[in-house]
């Protein structure tokens, strides 16, 4: 049912957040061990998490334990440098968001359909869940670096912020390897 497309995205960041209690800053990495459980070292990893606020509307007891689908965060290069400029600062550090992959190559990446593929040339593939929603977190550390311009950053980076997706292929991941997009078919749901 996925359709390979003529899309190569190419990866230009790698990290991992040690500790989301400590900061909530990535630690840049050459290379990304991906298990099952997400990237090696990752907070957010694992094979399932509590839920928190952004699955109220499903599981309105907050720390419900369901599927993770949020093992990895997934920025596009070229959207941070559209939100940094309309933020009025050089360059929006990947570090500062939290990302574990910035790729660059991809059109519009965050629009792109959840249930895709990235699907790399070292096998390893991440499976695309949904947007990820701006929040205030990388807001305050912007603004640590940028006094005056990181409050804008949720309303500024909306439909800009990249997507989460989860581990379907352990393997390697490099900085410098090229993933192929592999997309779902695509339709409406009429009754919306």
């Amino acid at each position: 049912m996925l359709t390979p497309t003529g899309l190569y995205a190419t990866v230009a960041f790698l990290g991992v957040v040690r500790d989301r209690a400590v900061t909530l800053c990535s630690e840049p990495m050459a290379e990304a061990e991906a298990s099952w459980e997400g990237f090696a070292g990752e907070c957010h990893g694992g094979l399932t998490r509590p839920s928190c606020s952004r699955v109220l509307r499903q599981y309105p007891v907050r720390g419900t334990e369901i599927r993770n689908t949020r093992q990895v965060s997934i920025l596009s290069e070229e959207e941070l440098a559209g939100v940094a400029a309309d933020l009025g600062i050089p360059r929006l550090m990947p570090e500062w968001l939290g990302a574990n992959m910035v790729i660059r190559g991809i059109p519009d990446f965050t629009t792109v359909p959840p249930a895709s593929r990235l699907v790399f040339e070292g096998g390893a593939t991440i499976a695309i869940d949904i947007e990820s929603g701006p929040c205030r977190f990388p807001a305050e550390v912007i603004e640590q670096h940028h006094p005056g311009h990181g409050m804008a950053f949720a309303r500024v980076a909306r439909g800009r912020r990249g997507v989460t997706g989860l581990i379907e292929r352990p393997g390697t991941i490099r900085a410098g390897e090229r993933a192929r997009l592999h997309v779902p078919p695509q339709r409406l749901y009429a009754h919306l």
